[in-house]
């Protein structure tokens, strides 16, 4: 038969996956008489073993095992023998989700547990999404298995309300689907009214925004990460600040290019945040990074409560101020909170 190694950071498309590898494991067989599955905190992957490996009077079998990141490496050696052994009329379907119980650790798939499965001929599938230009991909693969055809617009306007909540794609295709009913491709309007709140979105789309001086971009980009992303307002300002430490360590330091302004902020890998830290510190200049420095102190200090305001609408005017100080759009456009 068969066995995958499930993964994922996104928990509803893990699941999705799960039930997707289990339909295709069973294969049109009766669930009662060939499927065990095991999920919670409770059971012992001894159990899990012993299912897999112990003689059955219906021949093929499908054996699932949920939950299994509240095991360490250590407990894992117990499925690691097992995929080297697992008999081949059972097809066994393993979960990387995460514990039941709220709080109990969630610990990372063993090395040897994947290369276990490879090994055997089993594959691991990683349900996360990719994360930058990739995304894009992502985006068009699901759209191209979907039960209802989107035009180009369409497709971008679902990927643009959902930002980074990918966890509502396949239920928001299958709304979109059924609201469509026998339709060839539909188009924005059709579902527009389906898309619900428009989702988070990652913190260099703001801080990108910023840079670039599009207020009103910045201030629609941060209204999505404290609602849609369900960021805390603290959250998004330790973002700015790092965002602007960088160009602050930077000013006056004499770096000249993208490899020793790395070494100087002591990032590892890619070197690409520091390039981009470096030219927007140059296009602002040391006046305007001070002045960003002292909006920051300000925004931080009301955040904290010293005047009473609204924590939402200080980090809307203060990303207003940030993109304005890039010289570009400041102050247009931005629609007043209601």
């Amino acid at each position: 038969m068969s066995v995958v190694l499930l993964k994922g950071s996104d928990p509803v498309l893990l699941e999705q996956a799960a039930l997707d590898a289990v339909d295709r494991a069973l294969g049109g067989a009766e669930r009662g008489e060939v499927l065990e599955e095991f999920r919670g905190d409770d059971y012992e992957l001894g159990t899990v073993a012993l299912a897999a490996t112990t003689v059955s009077m219906f021949g093929d079998r499908v054996v699932v095992a949920r939950n299994l990141a509240r095991f360490g490496a250590k407990d894992a050696a117990v499925l690691v023998d097992l995929v080297e052994k697992v008999p081949a009329e059972v097809a066994l379907v393993l979960v990387w989700d995460r514990p039941v119980t709220s709080g109990t650790r969630a610990n990372p798939v063993p090395k040897k547990l994947s290369d276990a499965v490879r090994a055997a001929g089993g594959s691991v599938v990683d349900t996360t999404p990719p994360s930058g230009k990739g995304r894009r991909g992502w985006y068009d693969e699901q759209f191209d298995a979907a039960p209802v055809a989107l035009d180009g617009a369409a497709r971008r306007l679902v990927e643009d309300t959902l930002g980074e909540d990918v966890g509502r794609l396949p239920a928001l295709l299958e709304l979109i689907a059924a609201a469509n009913p026998g339709a060839g491709t539909v188009g924005p309007e059709d579902i527009r009214l389906l898309l619900g709140e428009a989702g988070g979105v990652p913190p260099w789309d703001l801080t990108d925004a910023i840079d670039a001086g599009r207020t009103a971009t910045a201030v629609d980009l941060v209204r999505r990460m404290v609602a849609g992303g369900g960021r805390h307002p603290l959250q998004v300002m330790v973002t700015l600040q790092t965002h602007f430490e960088r160009m602050l360590r930077l000013d006056g330091a004499g770096v000249r290019d993208e490899k020793a302004a790395a070494a100087l902020l002591g990032m590892k890998g890619s070197t690409y945040p520091a390039k981009k830290a470096l030219a927007q510190g140059e296009k602002l200049g040391s006046e305007r990074l001070a002045r960003a420095t002292q909006r920051l102190h300000e925004a931080d200090v009301q955040l904290r409560g010293a005047t009473g305001a609204a924590p939402e609408m200080v980090l809307e005017l203060l990303v207003a101020r940030l993109a304005a100080l890039a010289g570009r759009g400041a102050g247009r456009g931005v629609s007043p909170r209601r």
